[in-house]
């Protein structure tokens, strides 16, 4: 009879924290306690205001592991969170990662997470410092807190933009909704192209945000979780303006716009409603178009205008002439 392969519940919980150790850096200095004790000790850094954030990831509505590849499960927990930090203008510091793991994942799998979440967080220079592993009778969720640094005028919010501002994004949006639909039309065999790649290892945009921060260069920013509608609609709520986005203007991810033309689907509806992008939407004064663009070559990063913000309240998408109320983005309780 054949065995079968070792679970994570063939190890002890210190086991398998030493496996997670395996795959992360060395902490610096200013990790005074870090993994091993009931809590990290750090020393702040200096003239810098700390940025915390959170985010989990639950199996079943985050991702699917019939189609989700182990390490694109760790690179997905972790790089959410740094978007997050790089919409704030923040600079990556250390987390924490919480796991609750069900007994029949295996430890190759587990392995492979892991080393997902150590090779991002290798390359944003972040460091784990704690955090907790428990067992579930249910569905896998990984739990991350990021910790970020900015000096107090670079911090970036949703609620400062102004009528007159322009509205830019970054990169190009649609591929990781594309890529979604890819993978669960095509399931676990899929070929890997950019769209199903976007969605799997979305690269969260730290260094255009940190730029636009400490430049001075946005009014308001936001990441893209949730999809460009909802991102220029938080922004105009949060900043009491409203929304003039051209359609045309709209930077779509070319295999996307395929894909959604061959489904029937409107690309651009189905673009600015997908979320998962992890771009970045902010505003600009127009007087500082100039500090954009050295910030645009200095990130390497694609920047485009898509709209700009109007008085009122109102958000409107300008698509084949027509002008009409931007559609809803992804809500998870709606």
């Amino acid at each position: 009879m054949t065995a079968l392969p070792p679970t994570v519940a063939d190890r002890t919980e210190a086991e398998l924290i030493s496996t997670i150790q395996s795959h992360l850096q060395p902490p610096p200095d200013w990790v005074v306690v870090g993994i091993g004790d009931d809590a990290a000790v750090l020393e702040p850094a200096r003239s810098r205001l700390e940025v915390l954030t959170v985010d989990a990831l639950v199996e079943g509505v985050h991702f699917d592991r019939r189609f989700t590849p182990p390490e694109a499960i760790g690179h997905r927990a972790l790089a959410v969170n740094l978007s997050d930090l790089a919409a704030m203008g923040a600079e990556p510091r250390c987390a924490l990662l919480s796991m609750a793991l069900p007994a029949s994942l295996s430890l190759a799998d587990f392995e492979r997470l892991a080393a997902g979440f150590g090779q991002l967080a290798a390359r944003h220079r972040l460091h784990l410092v704690g955090g907790n592993l428990t067992r579930t009778p249910g569905p896998m969720v990984i739990d991350v807190t990021v910790i970020g640094a900015a000096k107090r005028r670079g911090v970036l919010t949703r609620r400062g933009a102004r009528p007159g501002d322009d509205v830019y994004v970054s990169g190009a949006i649609g591929g990781a909704a594309a890529g979604l639909r890819q993978l669960r039309s095509e399931g676990a065999g899929t070929t890997l192209t950019g769209p199903a790649e976007r969605y799997l290892r979305p690269e969260p945009r730290v260094r255009l945000g940190t730029l636009l921060g400490r430049n001075r260069a946005a009014s308001s920013c936001m990441d893209l979780s949730d999809g460009l509608a909802d991102g220029a609609q938080q922004i105009a709520r949060q900043s009491g303006v409203g929304m003039i986005i051209e359609a045309a203007d709209i930077p779509i991810d070319a295999a996307a716009r395929a894909r959604f033309t061959a489904d029937g689907d409107d690309p651009v509806l189905a673009a600015v409603t997908g979320g998962d992008d992890y771009e970045l939407i902010f505003t600009v004064r127009p007087r500082l178009r100039g500090r954009l663009r050295t910030v645009g070559r200095q990130a390497d990063t694609t920047i485009t205008r898509i709209g700009v913000c109007t008085p009122g309240s109102a958000v409107v998408l300008r698509h084949g002439g027509q002008d009409a109320p931007m559609p809803r983005g992804y809500g998870h309780f709606r």
